[in-house]
This record gives C-alpha cells, sequence and structure tokens, in this order.
C-alpha cells in the first residue's frame, strides 16, 4: 500500500468539513519521518493539526499501514516552502515573490493576481540610464520551477 495515498486519503476525509483548509503536501522520508503539510485560506491553527494529526495516527496504527517506527508531523508550510497550488498564491497576493522560471532567469515582485494556469506580479524593471518602473507581468504557471515568498523586514 502507497503510505503518502493513504494519508492524503485520510488527510482529505479529516478535513472535508472545514473547506478553509486544504492540503499541501504529504512526504514519507526514509528516516521514518512522516510530514503532512497543511494550509488555510485563513491560516491554519494549532488544534487542526493535532485533530489532523490524531485522525491520520489513528487510522495508520489500526490498518497497520507504516510497519516501521514513524515519527508523524502535521504542520503548516514554512515560509521557506515554495508555493504549489492556486490557493496558496491566492493567499499571499499582496506579498513579494521570488519566481525562479524554467528558463533559468529570476523575477521578483508584488503578486497581484493567482489564476487557474497564471500569475501576475508587479515588478521592477530597470533599463540602462532610466529610472526603474513598475511593470505588470503575467506569468504562465507551467513556466515556473519554484515561486517562494520574500520575508519583509521593514
Amino acid at each position: 500500500m502507497n503510505i503518502e495515498k493513504r494519508v492524503t486519503e485520510l488527510v482529505e476525509e479529516k478535513i472535508a468539513d472545514k473547506p478553509n483548509l486544504f492540503l499541501v503536501d504529504v512526504k514519507m522520508h526514509t528516516n521514518g519521518k512522516l510530514v503532512v503539510l497543511v494550509d488555510g485560506d485563513n491560516g491554519v491553527g494549532i488544534d487542526d493539526c493535532v485533530q489532523i494529526s490524531r485522525h491520520v495516527g489513528f487510522h495508520l496504527e489500526e490498518e497497520n499501514v507504516i510497519e516501521t517506527a514513524y515519527n508523524l508531523e502535521v504542520s503548516s508550510p514554512g515560509l521557506d516552502t515554495p508555493l504549489t497550488s492556486k490557493r496558496q498564491y491566492a493567499k499571499n497576493i499582496g506579498r513579494r515573490l521570488a519566481v525562479k522560471m524554467s528558463d533559468g532567469t529570476k523575477r521578483e515582485g508584488e503578486l497581484l493576481q493567482a489564476g487557474d494556469d497564471f500569475i501576475t506580479i508587479a515588478e521592477q524593471i530597470k533599463q540602462k540610464g532610466k529610472k526603474a518602473e513598475t511593470v505588470e507581468s503575467t506569468i504562465p504557471t507551467d513556466k515556473i520551477t519554484e515561486t517562494k515568498v520574500l520575508i519583509s523586514f521593514k
């Protein structure tokens, strides 16, 4: 049985009645660490993580899905975790992003919009001998290899 697939089913089952929560990732590491990342349109609380952890842990034990010792960790994605879903992009509208493109270039700007298959950012474009100007750029998500939120300490 695929552990990650079963855990995904269990998490989806547990958050079915909480439409503001969504699953970001499930990863079983070789060291026995099972990591579940859950996010919410308005963030995710510790209580939600605890309930999900208990639900998943209970069923994994009952079904004896994992035969070796494992450590289950349920949390929200950290700021260093790349954005992967439209809902994560939507939640971060108004924040500055660092975007790595599939052609190797990097772009930076404020996220203005998140569509099904694109994002729109306001980026500063500097041309030689001119003042930098803010330009709105629409980027297809299939041309993005990684997007991270930039932390501002202003």
